[in-house]
């Protein structure tokens, strides 16, 4: 039977490559999603459809990747991806953030189909249709798999959140904000510090 995939308010059908069981899907059913579908994330066992990025989300997600990028370069203490990369936190929950770092001492992690098993540090860029999944839903299931650090990138009030996972939640631990001329930086990467005006185009 097609798939139907929830976005928002709305609901597309997508043709399987072989018949999916009823809910929940499952990565096995995920990966028989058709290369040119949608992108697709499966949030317990609900596929859920990304839209396309916005010019300015994709801006952000150019810089931020250069920056941590070009850290790793002179620091090789892991690896930084962007999103398209699956990351299979379970059998029912496959998510694609934004960016990902892994260490280095995590790389098994890392295979060619993408990430299995929790990152070391997510980054999510906020934008109209994702606001919710991105501060609601998946700081709950970043924090329930383990991912140690969450970035939240806001490019309508030109700040950075970020949050450190303390027992089984994240705690807010500052908000940057580039009018300030303050700098993103991370014990998980020390060394790192990204400038908020240039990233955000000041």
């Amino acid at each position: 039977m097609p798939g139907v995939v929830q976005c928002e308010h709305h609901a597309y059908t997508l043709p399987m490559a072989e018949p999916l069981r009823s809910l929940p899907f499952t990565y096995d059913d995920y990966l028989l999603l058709p290369e040119d579908s949608p992108q697709c994330e499966l949030i317990e066992g609900e596929l859920l459809m990304t839209p396309a990025p916005t010019v300015t989300h994709q801006t952000l997600l150019g810089r931020l990747f250069a920056a941590i990028f070009n850290f790793l370069a002179t620091s090789p203490i892991g690896t930084v991806l962007f999103a398209p990369t699956d990351v299979v936190l379970s059998e029912t929950t496959v998510v694609q953030p934004d960016l990902l770092f892994v260490a280095r001492e995590h790389r098994n992690r890392i295979a060619e189909d993408g990430v299995h098993g929790p990152p070391d540090l997510v980054i999510e860029i906020l934008s109209t249709g994702s606001s919710h999944r991105d501060e609601v839903i998946k700081p709950r299931l970043y924090a329930q798999h383990g991912i140690p650090e969450y970035w939240i990138v806001d490019p309508f009030h030109e700040v950075v959140r970020v949050f450190r996972l303390d027992g089984d939640r994240y705690r807010k631990v500052v908000e940057l904000r580039a009018n300030a001329g303050e700098r993103l930086t991370s014990s998980l990467l020390p060394g790192l510090a990204i400038d908020l005006g240039e990233i955000f185009g000041h």
